[in-house]
């Protein structure tokens, strides 16, 4: 199909923006996104026994966008095609589904991991029984449940056959007479899945702030240095993938809503929102990034894994049943001096380490 500024017809007018915008978009964002996440995957699996709350939301948001990059094939060949579905209804439903699924799943993880994280520096002592393995998993559970519930609506649109063009149709924009109902879906997903999370990660970071500019046992480089990279990797995606795409959906939904809009704003308006939605499926490449940088022990854990592929026989750790976890959280021992005048240091020395590793078990959630 042939770009001409000259069309008046409003569909016809953005099929060769969308043809050069989505393929090279979605191909970079499906290789990206799966040797990141895969490679995420691979680590945090492979090192399961040394999960943290932290590991847990990490798997959690890996396994949601490779589920998503899966799609974005489907998607290039789409558009490449002239915009002609060759992959029946099924797959038409479920590309649609998994675009959403992983743009809510992404943000409320997020926001707890941001919640947990908070929780952990700035009351590491008095709630770190709130912010257990058990309790991240309960949490990404009612996530999982919450988002795919809510998302159902996307599985009701699938595959069409246009008379016009004589072509299948998916993934195209509603029509005017379905605005309605997308309007109210996206208030609910708005306030619910972006707006809300929002208010939770902005107080969390300003807390966490707070925190680590005041005197406090997190003064410590390698905690400060873990919670800022959280920080400006949640915020840069927040900033860049999120926060444009609910923006120009929002404004899209209003200018197609109201009567007597042209449809020179209106295709214009849709070319915004196919550079948002693109920016939105980047977030696939960012989430990788928070394990990288913020997750803390990934050299640690890389190197435990390729140890163990290159060796095969198990280390001493291993032989004698000393988890990863429990070599991260805790401190190694002190020999114990045969001299009697020695107990009561060695009492106290026993206590700070006690305290120690609980600071410890909270900075690696």
């Amino acid at each position: 199909m042939a770009c001409s500024a000259n069309t008046t017809n409003c569909n016809v007018s953005i099929d060769c923006f969308r043809k050069n915008v989505y393929p090279m978009a979605y191909s970079i964002i499906s290789i990206v996104g799966f040797i990141g996440n895969g490679f995420v995957l691979c680590v945090l699996i492979r090192t399961y026994q040394a999960k943290t709350s932290f590991q847990i939301f990490m798997l959690n948001l890996a396994i949601s966008d490779l589920l998503f990059v899966c799609t974005l094939p489907l998607r290039v060949a789409y558009y490449l095609n002239e915009g002609n579905w060759l992959f029946g209804d099924l797959l038409c439903r479920i590309s649609s589904y998994a675009m959403y699924v992983n743009l809510y799943c992404s943000i409320l993880f997020m926001a707890a991991m941001s919640f947990f994280r908070c929780i952990a520096i700035v009351f590491p002592m008095q709630n770190l029984h709130y912010i257990t393995e058990k309790k991240a998993i309960m949490v990404c559970c009612t996530i999982w449940i919450s988002v795919t519930l809510m998302a159902t609506p996307f599985l009701l649109g699938g595959s069409y056959r246009d008379t016009e063009t004589n072509k299948t149709k998916c993934l195209e924009p509603p029509q005017p007479d379905q605005m309605l109902k997308v309007a109210i879906l996206h208030y609910i997903a708005l306030f619910i899945g972006f707006i809300f999370p929002l208010i939770v990660i902005a107080i969390c970071y300003t807390m966490i702030i707070r925190t680590l500019m005041k005197n406090s046992p997190y003064k410590k480089r390698s905690a400060r240095k873990k919670a800022i990279w959280m920080i400006v990797i949640v915020t840069l995606t927040f900033l860049f993938s999120f926060t444009p795409y609910h923006i120009q959906r929002t404004v899209h939904i209003h200018v197609v809503l109201r009567r007597g809009s042209d449809c020179e704003k209106i295709i214009f308006v849709q070319k915004m929102v196919i550079i948002t939605l693109s920016l939105a499926a980047c977030n696939c490449c960012f989430d990788p990034l928070l394990y990288f940088f913020s997750g803390g022990n990934f050299l640690r854990r890389l190197s435990t894994l390729i140890n163990e592929s290159a060796v095969p026989s198990l280390p001493e750790l291993h032989r004698n049943k000393i988890s990863l976890k429990n070599l991260e959280d805790n401190p190694i021992e002190e020999k114990v001096p045969k001299s009697s005048g020695t107990v009561a240091l060695l009492f106290c020395r026993s206590c700070h380490s006690s305290d120690e590793a609980e600071s410890r078990k909270a900075i690696n959630i």
